[in-house]
């Protein structure tokens, strides 16, 4: 799967688009209330991948194992220090409803989908980010 993203910022137009394997969607993010970039930090949009992808990844496993899920709940916290240096303590939690599952059969569901969740595993295999044309 080849995924892209991008934005054009200007003056009180804030255009996000993302693309997947061809597929093209524009993603409604507006701008800052000063006109100028994203109201949304980098931050933000990090542990909402983190919770968006858990929680697609939830739906996809459990589909593999026949359990029917009513709702999954994915909340990513962490924190920012200075400008310029890295994310720290991040963690999240997960709360799925699963009519007709045990608490073991959720919490086994959990583990799996930790240690399959894309996201999650690129932050913690430390994957390089490149900078070209410059």
């Amino acid at each position: 799967m080849k995924i892209s993203a991008s934005i054009r910022n200007e003056f009180q137009k804030h255009a996000v688009t993302v693309h997947t394997d061809g597929r093209q969607r524009e993603v409604q993010i507006p701008s800052k209330e000063g006109g100028y970039g994203s109201s949304l930090n980098g931050g933000e949009l990090l542990f909402l991948s983190l919770a968006t992808c858990f929680c697609n990844d939830t739906y996809r496993e459990a589909a593999r194992r026949n359990v029917k899920i009513a709702s999954v709940e994915v909340t990513v916290a962490g924190e920012f220090g200075k400008e310029g240096e890295a994310a720290s303590n991040i963690s999240y939690e997960v709360k799925i409803e699963s009519p007709g599952c045990s608490a073991d059969e959720i919490a086994d569901l959990i583990r799996h989908v930790d240690s399959v969740a894309e996201i999650h595993k690129t932050l913690r295999s430390g994957i390089p980010v490149t900078l070209k044309g410059v």
